[in-house]
């Protein structure tokens, strides 16, 4: 049996261990039972859950493992199979085969383009639906074990409230667990395959040198093409100079006229609108960038003089960039400005002060640090940002300030170093890593100031 239909017959089986459980319980109170106890400690429902649980997640844990153990099983088995005698010695080629021969197997693909794949079909059948039934078997058996294990237990004075809100509990800190633990996980690997290029890379030339044209074989010397402060800078000066300068103020004064000059509807209607931004998908901003901002970009520069822009520039990428995070800056300080006291703007207002002086003076200073953490959070977002530059910006990295020229940032680098055909053991693929850490330290150290700025404002408002 598939994994997906398991895992809803698993499901289905658990409701009706859970009225199960549910009735029994009832029957406590109907034949008197609690009251031979005393009283009846939980809810009928409680019993249900703790019935249901019991019997549903030991079959579903074992179910997720099963579907990631069982491919291997699957393998093993069709490779001992008389079919698999006659398959190439070299790693690459029989994973095409068996890859082949597998999908097949599970109905995704019609017919083999290797004759070797049509061969092992059977096989591979005959191992899946012999670990099919292992998994479908063993996670029965979990499921009626857990099931009678609770039903016995189910009796007047059960505690069921209590064990089953200590495993919700348990549940929800697991899942809240789960982010720390893949930040962890990513750290880990990032730091790993970090310190395999710096075997082979200097740091020192890393992160001082100006040059960046990565090289398949590197040498002793710090001449290899790994400097990456060219990339840098062009994060930098794309994601945090040209981008903010367009974010910031169209950001902050949009969030000043929707709470405190535009009406309740006019705000009703262009917040939402405002917000939809947000949920443009990149690649839709890259190709709006590529198309319409860039070439009107180049042709500007060239009105004004600088007859040498390129159609791939700075300036492109950094005002759809900013465009693209215009929301998250306006959404922060709109609910920054919203949550000072309005004892504060009354008292401004009562003193004779004009409605453009309150926000200059008593406002803004006083929404001032969640407006800033809401900066830094739109930093650390548009630093992240890949397509935009890849499609209006370019792959040339350039040490320059010209926002007309060419220029590339960290997030192309690593996508450049990541594609086509390469060795995962050479210092280029290896280079993507060691600058996906120094992005990684960089905008986790910006989420760590704005949620320390943030934190501070609102413990100063609450």
């Amino acid at each position: 049996m598939a994994g997906t239909a398991l895992l809803f017959l698993i499901l289905g089986l658990g409701l009706i261990a859970w009225i199960t459980g549910r009735t029994r319980a009832a029957m406590f109170v109907r034949d008197g039972a609690g009251k031979q106890r005393g009283y009846v400690n939980s809810l009928p429902s409680y019993h249900g859950w703790y019935l249901a649980l019991w019997a549903v997640i030991p079959a579903i844990i074992f179910s997720i493992t099963w579907d990631f153990i069982s491919p291997g099983l699957v393998t093993n088995m069709v490779l001992l199979s008389p079919a698999a005698a006659d398959l190439p010695a070299g790693d690459f080629g029989r994973a095409a085969i068996l890859s082949e021969a597998r999908a097949i197997a599970q109905g995704l693909q019609d017919s083999a383009f290797q004759a070797q794949s049509e061969a092992l079909v059977p096989a591979y059948k005959e191992a899946l639906s012999h670990y099919r039934w292992i998994g479908f078997a063993v996670a029965m058996a979990l499921f009626l074990v857990g099931a009678l294990f609770a039903y016995t237990r189910l009796k007047p004075d059960l505690r069921a409230r209590t064990k089953v809100e200590r495993l919700v509990m348990a549940l929800l800190l697991i899942a809240s667990l789960i982010a720390t633990i893949t930040t962890i996980g990513i750290f880990a690997s990032l730091i790993f395959e970090t310190v395999r290029f710096f075997q082979m890379v200097s740091p020192i030339e890393f992160l001082f040198g100006t040059s960046w044209s990565p090289r398949a074989t590197v040498g002793e010397g710090y001449d290899n093409g790994y400097g990456a402060i060219p990339l840098f800078w062009g994060t930098i000066f794309v994601g945090a100079v040209i981008a903010m300068i367009v974010a910031i103020p169209l950001g902050l004064m949009s969030a000043i006229y929707l709470t405190q000059y535009a009406s309740a509807r006019m705000r009703s209607w262009m917040k939402p609108i405002l917000e939809i931004l947000a949920g443009v998908p990149t690649v839709v901003y890259g190709y709006f960038a590529a198309l319409t901002v860039a070439p009107a970009v180049r042709d500007f520069a060239v009105l004004i003089g600088f007859s040498n822009a390129a159609s791939d520039n700075a300036l492109a990428a950094g005002v759809v960039m900013g465009i693209m995070i215009i929301p998250l800056v306006s959404s922060m300080a709109d609910d920054s400005i919203a949550a000072v006291p309005s004892a504060m703007r009354d008292g401004s207002l009562a003193m004779g002060a004009t409605k453009s002086e309150t926000i200059k003076k008593v406002l803004l200073p006083a929404a001032l640090p969640g407006v800033v953490g809401g900066i830094l959070l739109a930093v650390s977002r548009a630093i992240g940002e890949t397509m935009i530059v890849v499609m209006a910006a370019g792959y040339t990295a350039n040490l320059t300030a010209n926002p007309f020229a060419s220029i590339s940032t960290i997030t192309v680098q690593i996508k450049a170093l990541l594609t086509g055909d390469i060795n995962f053991n050479g210092p280029q693929v290896l280079a993507a890593f060691a600058l996906g850490l120094t992005l990684f330290l960089v905008t986790f150290l910006l989420n760590i100031m704005a949620l320390r700025v943030v934190k501070k404002y609102r413990e100063a408002y609450d």
